[in-house]
Formats: structure tokens, sequence, C-alpha cells
């Protein structure tokens, strides 16, 4: 029902990892000129300092625009079977395009993030290592795949849980112990489950009964708007619950910022169970157990701009 986090990178088909693309992406990662204001970078959103992800219930971007949706952690973001709430992006490459061009992130496109790019030679140079033959290695598809090779050592291993799953049975206190019981035996691990304890499959959100319009919006209807069928009204993707107790606030709404209200609401919304105080406890104290081993990132230097660089875009056009 669970595995633990790797130690190690997973493989990417059709991405190898090699060094020069995994620099190069780190770079591109912190890059703020890939937004048109320069002040938006992938990090913005999903700081590697703060859980992957930015303390937000929904996101700032361009023009000072709220996003429509919490942003997810980037932290073993290369585990989900697909990306976003809604799964729209397959994988980590396709993702990495969409902010980039949305109006209300980064508001940039392909064009002009290919100009910027090609307007500093030690871009230029450092994609020629990381993409070797190709005859114009700078394209925007790069940028998303040296981007994903990147986002894939992301990962957080040898959290307690990890630990307990390779036999280390010390690893758990019986409290914890007791809230892993609950989280498999209450139908939790049913959605929540494999390396992520999540972020597999999709499930409606309010399965026994919906939450109020502050934590379920009614003009956000999830999945639906990917694939148009009636049934995926309100359907999202179950939440990865790794490192959990870094991410708050909670849902795609962001609305709830304890995670014991959160496991409160989950058990009414999901299970049709209303958990004992000492339950939700217990099952907190499980859920403190995914957080990991975070990576250290040292912050990159970039190349400075040039004559060539478009200009930035002032964030109130």
């Amino acid at each position: 029902m669970f595995s633990a986090v790797p130690k190690y990178p997973p493989v990417i088909d059709g991405n190898e990892l090699t060094q020069a693309k995994v620099e190069l992406g780190k770079m591109l990662f912190f890059e703020p000129r890939l937004s048109s204001s320069h002040l938006i970078s992938c990090n913005t959103c999903h700081n590697v300092g703060m859980g992957g992800h930015d303390y937000l219930p929904t996101s700032i971007g361009h023009g000072w625009q709220k996003g429509p949706r919490n942003s997810p952690t980037v932290f073993n973001a290369v585990f989900n079977a697909a990306q976003f709430w809604d799964g729209r992006a397959a994988d980590l490459a396709e993702q990495a395009k969409g902010p980039v061009q949305a109006g209300v992130e980064m508001s940039s496109t392909p064009q002009r993030v290919v100009a910027t790019l090609k307007s500093m030679p030690e871009y230029v140079s450092k994609f020629e290592d990381a993409f070797p033959g190709q005859n114009d290695p700078v394209t925007f598809d790069n940028m998303a795949t040296a981007i994903e090779a990147f986002e894939a050592t992301l990962i957080t291993p040898d959290a307690p849980f990890d630990r307990f799953l390779r036999g280390d049975t010390a690893a758990l206190s019986d409290h914890e112990q007791e809230g892993l019981a609950l989280f498999m035996d209450k139908g939790c691990a049913s959605c929540h489950s494999g390396v992520n304890l999540g972020g597999q499959n999709y499930f409606p959100f309010g399965l026994v009964t919906k939450p109020g319009a502050e934590i379920l919006p009614e003009g956000d209807k999830g999945r639906f708007a990917v694939t148009a069928t009636a049934s995926d009204e309100y359907v999202f993707r179950a939440a990865p619950l790794r490192n959990i107790e870094l991410t708050a606030p909670y849902f795609h709404s962001g609305a709830v910022w304890s995670l014991e209200e959160a496991v409160a609401v989950m058990g009414t919304a999901q299970l049709g169970a209303e958990l004992a105080g000492d339950e939700v406890d217990a099952i907190v104290a499980f859920l403190k157990t995914l957080t990991g081993k975070v990576p250290e990132i040292k912050y990159p230097e970039l190349p400075p701009s040039t004559d060539g660089t478009p200009r930035p875009v002032s964030m109130t056009q």
C-alpha cells in the first residue's frame, strides 16, 4: 500500500538527468526573467526554503493577481501520476510550461522566453552543454525539460515513516503507529497511498458530505475543466501527504491552516465519519512522520541581462 521515498531521483522516461541538464534546470527554476515582469520565478510559488510551496492560500502572480488554487509542493512531485490539482499536465515538463504562459502567473510567452535566454551568452552555452548535438538547443521545450530534470531531484527521503517501512519499527512511536492504524482502518489510505501517499488518482471532494463554499468554492469544478465530463465536477487529485506538516494551508482552496482541522474535514467529507479528538491527534502524529530530509539547495548565480534582453513589463500592465 505504501512505498518509501527512494534515496536517489527516479529515472524519467525520455529525460536523462545529466549534471549539465540538472544545473541548467536549477538556474531556470530560480530565474525570474522567465516572467514578463522579471519578478516571478518557479521558486516564487514553489519555494524550496518553505516546504516547496509559498504558504499562501492561493499564489500571487502578475499584476498582483490571485491564482485560483493553492500552490502544491514541488517536493516529491516527480512521484505524482500527473501535475496540478486537476491533473491537466502529464508530467513536470508539461507543468513547467503552464505558469510561464498563464496571465495570472508569469504572464510570458514561449517567444519571449527564448529571446530572453538567447540574449545571455552564458545561458546559450549552458543549453548547448545540457542538450548536446542539437543545432538550436535554446527552445521553450528544452527549458521545460531542464526544469523537470532539476525538480526530479527535489525528493525528501529518510522520513521516520520511510525508516519504518524499511523495517525499523522503532522509527514510529506507539502513538504514531496508532495513527497509522487509524489512517488505514478509517479508509484514508484508499486515496492516499503509494510513495507520495496520494497524487495518483482523482476523487470527488465531498464524497459523502460536501464542505462549505469557503473550503469547496462552487465556481471551481476541478477536473471537469479538463475532461468536460459531468461526473468530474468537483473532482480533484488526491493531495500527496509527504511533508504535509510543512505545506499549510490545505486543500485546493487553501482555506484551512490547521492540520488537525484538515483531518477532521476529510473525515466528514470523504469518510462520513466524525473523528474523535484523540483519533485526529493520532492521525496527525502519524502524518508528521512523513516529513523527510529536505534537499539543501544553494541559490544559483544567474547571468546578467544584456542590451538584447527584453525589458521587464510593469506589474500594473
